[in-house]
């Protein structure tokens, strides 16, 4: 899939044919549950060195949970490998005017607040990977738009919104088409464009696609 710019921000998505799509919802749920729990059982030697590694580093926390909009801006609490120091969300505020990405997100290449662990896990997404617990949950899919922070919809567009008609996922079609290097914008035309098109062939790409990125890391940081 390649980036296609929207030129005509408009209202696009069709909320309630989505809603219908029962046959595909279904085998994406049953995607999801399959593939999640293998997911947290093959695993599961990664999960215990990082963790491992993370409490080697300062003592602190492994997990790390924050709260998340998903489908219809439900919040939904998710979990991620702590990367930052302990107290990192109370120093953002401080470090929001080096935010290096346009639009309602942050993203900053040297956050002071990322730990020795954390970059390294951040750059082979392996923080990401406890949102498999997530997945089986049902507050998230493997394959959908980046869940976001409330304070990041306050500042949404009605056409940044339609990335909330869909479940959020865990990798997308954004994650894997640059990520930090495309920017808020393109990233919300990105996950439109997926949610239009979207179908369990093109899951199964973007995981694949996303196995990739494990390997060989774009620009996660």
């Amino acid at each position: 899939m390649e980036i296609k710019m929207v030129e005509n921000k408009k209202v696009l998505i069709d909320e309630q044919a989505q809603n219908q799509r029962y046959v595909y919802r279904f085998f994406k749920r049953m995607l999801d549950i399959v593939a999640s729990v293998i997911g947290l059982i093959v695993l599961s030697p990664v999960f215990l060195i990082v963790s491992l590694a993370i409490k080697a580093e300062d003592r602190g926390p492994i997990f790390y949970s924050q709260v998340r909009l998903g489908k219809g801006q439900r919040p939904f609490k998710m979990w991620k490998f702590r990367s930052m120091i302990v107290d990192a969300d109370k120093k953002l505020e401080k470090l929001l005017e080096q935010n290096e990405v346009e639009g309602a997100m942050f993203k900053m290449k040297e956050d002071p607040r990322i730990t020795k662990v954390g970059r390294f896990t951040r750059k082979h997404s392996l923080d990401e990977l406890p949102q498999l617990w997530n997945v089986l949950i049902g507050n998230m899919s493997l394959v959908g738009p980046r869940p976001p922070l409330e304070r990041e919809v306050a500042e949404y567009s009605a056409y940044d919104k339609q990335r909330l008609i869909a479940k959020p996922g865990c990798t997308g079609l954004w994650q894997v088409s640059g990520r930090n290097d495309v920017g808020f914008s393109e990233m919300v035309d990105l996950d439109l464009q997926y949610i239009e098109k979207s179908g369990i062939l093109i899951d199964i790409i973007i995981l694949f696609k996303t196995v990739i990125v494990f390997i060989k890391p774009n620009s996660a940081y």
